[in-house]
């Protein structure tokens, strides 16, 4: 070979290794600028992104770079695969925070803590006040029809009062049932799957309260404590009032006096109740009027909470046998009628 041809030759191939070189140098640059830096440097909050099932990471790559969270899918969907995590993903709505770097985005598409919603169940509210929130919730899948009650009563395994008018009480016998508290849930979920936990978390609040409960209580059944925690939370929205409203309950249970109790007779009203108590409605018989029958109602009334059941079975020791609202949320308790004439003239007919 002629020393010129060696000459370009060398030079070809000194060049193709400096350039080689320089490519190499500057793709370890800009993979160390990728795994150093954040994911996006335009971006600076927060968002939410669903990965959906069976996304491929180059899917998964694409979705975040149209988010505005990620400025190299390319180079994310290499990351992914140099690691062996390209199948790790988890699906569902996860948030995604921008200024991770590359390797905190893997952990947390891997590890899937997806975004949590609260569902609250509120004390003091009936079965269909229940239902009728949940249908109000965001990303839940709303399951269930109020209307169809054979399917909400076997959803939980429950059924009907059958000694109640079926249409004037259709959620009777799913009263109660429920623990109010604050429930969470992921988008997808359905609204049975929210009260089914509450159902069982009442079972097991209920199991605990009444292996605790107080001796000599006029309860024979966990379901009779249920049923006076519902009156309970209904009087009552101070929390230091709930023993002491459980104690003069009790204590007119053991005398067999009538518990006269007003959300009784509003619940009693059923549908037709129109935000006012009447003296029709004070003597009006049906099977919740605590003016009219003997004993406690039939079922609940509405959701007693954690606090009503332990309230109900741990009552406060009080010779108090009537009581009367203040005006202003809180109770006057007497011990004799006398007395609880004098407070009534005082806070109410005053």
């Amino acid at each position: 070979m002629k020393p010129f041809l060696k000459r370009i030759l060398l030079r070809t191939v000194l060049g193709l290794v400096l350039l080689l070189l320089s490519t190499l140098g500057l793709l370890t640059w800009q993979w160390q600028q990728f795994v150093s830096l954040p994911i996006a440097t335009s971006a600076s909050d927060a968002q939410i992104v669903e990965i959906k099932p069976g996304a491929t990471a180059a899917k998964v790559a694409q979705t975040l770079h149209q988010a505005g969270l990620l400025d190299s899918p390319k180079w994310f969907v290499w990351y992914l695969r140099y690691h062996d995590k390209h199948a790790q993903i988890k699906t569902g709505e996860m948030r995604i925070d921008p200024s991770w770097t590359v390797a905190e985005l893997t952990e947390a598409l891997i590890r899937g803590e997806t975004v949590k919603y609260p569902a609250t169940l509120i004390a003091g509210q009936t079965f269909l006040q229940t239902l009728q929130q949940l249908q109000t919730l965001p990303k839940l899948q709303h399951t269930l029809d109020e209307k169809d009650l054979p399917t909400l009563y076997a959803a939980f395994n429950l059924n009907p009062v059958a000694t109640l008018d079926a249409k004037r009480y259709p959620y009777a016998g799913l009263e109660g049932r429920f623990l109010p508290e604050t429930y969470l849930y992921e988008a997808g979920d359905r609204d049975v799957d929210i009260l089914l936990r509450a159902h069982k978390a009442l079972q097991n609040k209920m199991e605990q309260a009444w292996s605790k409960r107080e001796a000599g209580l006029p309860y024979k059944t966990p379901y009779e404590a249920l049923i006076m925690a519902s009156l309970v939370e209904k009087e009552t929205a101070v929390p230091a009032e709930r023993t002491l409203i459980a104690g003069v309950f009790t204590n007119r249970l053991k005398k067999r006096m009538r518990l006269q109790t007003d959300p009784t007779v509003i619940y009693g009203i059923g549908s037709g109740y129109d935000g006012n108590i009447r003296k029709r409605d004070l003597l009006t018989t049906t099977p919740y009027n605590t003016y009219r029958i003997n004993g406690m109602p039939p079922t609940p009334i509405a959701l007693p909470s954690a606090q009503a059941l332990d309230a109900v079975l741990n009552p406060a020791k009080t010779q108090a046998l009537y009581f009367v609202s203040k005006g202003n949320g809180e109770h006057y308790f007497s011990n004799t009628l006398s007395e609880h004439n004098r407070a009534v003239r005082k806070y109410q007919l005053q």
